[in-house]
């Protein structure tokens, strides 16, 4: 009697080997697929992304109570309300919020989150823009869907802000061409009306903008996780939370000299809308491996070469930047941005509670003040 292991259990293993090696062919087919056609690519996704939501409207829509236009209760400086779109669920005959302001309102400003952002990047500037007597809100997106889809969403909302005063749009990181895209395209398209009405932008606020796009889009996955389990316990999550969002078309427009970047950054840009950019740079970092191989090379006898070490210093930290947003990336034509020594978080938001005030909060109050002087309101275009 043979009591070896029986034929038909190795078998069962290889009918197990044979799919996972199916899947694992054909998921090296799609990245490189993927890689060579991203405008293919894209199209398949936001095909995709909005078949689901013909589906399955219900489970798929972002009006889910967390996404949307949120208002910060200046009260508690936590606490939010929701703006309805017009015409959305639940919203009646779509009345705005407050289509004039009072004699001497508070400024809007609206904040426009990032890629993948779990919903606290905001929780060091909101209660100290309104400290400053500002009325602020949060523009929540589903964030990995199209960047000009987030910027025509934004658009169905902007009604519900108060009309008066000017608002100025704050965004960060991806947020920051939400905000490019949304005013050069639907509320100050240069040479043609506008194509929403509300409150004129009286300014915007670039903060880790990769203007020129960012290689690091493509690790989205892994932001992804970090959106889902560091959420709040506010945002619904359940098994469509990450369909909702989207499926990574966002990622695609993030690339270097993608289709959306070239068409956004080609776009002319109203003039009477002044732009504020702010960057990081981690120049801690950069500066003590700089040190340390400037030991290296005196030990060596070979001082000579320092002169070589301290351009190196500067391009190395012109090209990582914030860790995120390269200093390259973060300008735009004409206009260079406020450099500060933060990582791309960093530049708003505390890492620990007993941390120093973010860098960036004391200039975006500065400037907003300058603006506010030098603005009494932006003319309609």
């Amino acid at each position: 009697m043979n009591i070896l292991a029986p034929g038909p259990r190795r078998s069962g293993f290889r009918w197990l080997l044979f799919p996972l090696l199916t899947l694992a062919v054909l998921a090296v087919a799609w990245s490189w697929w993927a890689e060579t056609h991203p405008r293919a690519e894209r199209e398949v996704r936001s095909w995709v992304h909005g078949q689901l939501r013909a589906w399955f409207p219900a489970a798929m829509n972002p009006d889910d109570g967390w996404h949307g236009l949120h208002r910060r209760d200046p009260e508690t400086g936590r606490g939010t309300r929701l703006g309805e779109r017009p015409g959305a669920p639940g919203a009646g005959a779509g009345k705005p919020g407050e289509p004039e302001g009072p004699p001497g309102a508070a400024r809007s400003l609206v904040l426009i989150h990032g890629l993948d952002e779990p919903g606290d990047i905001w929780d060091d500037l909101a209660p100290a823009l309104t400290a400053a007597g500002y009325d602020v809100w949060e523009y929540r997106y589903p964030n990995d869907q199209g960047i000009d889809r987030s910027a025509d969403w934004l658009a169905e909302y902007w009604p519900t802000l108060p009309r008066t005063p000017p608002a100025v749009i704050i965004g960060h990181s991806m947020g920051g061409l939400v905000a490019r895209d949304f005013v050069s395209r639907w509320r100050h398209p240069v040479g043609s009306p506008p194509l929403v009405e509300g409150a004129a932008v009286a300014g915007v606020i670039l903060l880790g903008t990769p203007n020129g796009g960012s290689e690091w889009a493509r690790l989205r996955v892994w932001l992804e996780l970090r959106d889902h389990l560091a959420s709040p316990s506010a945002r619904p999550l359940d098994l469509a939370a990450g369909l909702r969002d989207g499926l990574g078309e966002a990622k695609i427009d993030l690339r270097p000299d993608s289709d959306f970047l070239r068409a956004l950054n080609a776009r002319p840009w109203p003039v009477a809308v002044p732009i504020f950019i702010v960057a990081g740079r981690l120049a801690n970092l950069v500066g003590e491996q700089v040190a340390h191989l400037k030991s290296a090379i005196v030990a060596a006898g070979a001082e000579d070469l320092a002169p070589h070490v301290d351009h190196w210093d500067t391009a190395a930290g012109d090209a990582l930047g914030d860790g995120l947003v390269s200093l390259a990336s973060a300008r735009l034509a004409g206009i260079e941005p406020l450099v500060l020594e933060a990582s791309h978080r960093g530049l708003i938001r505390r890492s620990f509670s007993d941390s120093p005030e973010p860098p960036a909060i004391a200039p975006i109050l500065a400037i907003l003040r300058q603006w506010q002087h030098k603005q009494a309101a932006v003319p309609s275009q």
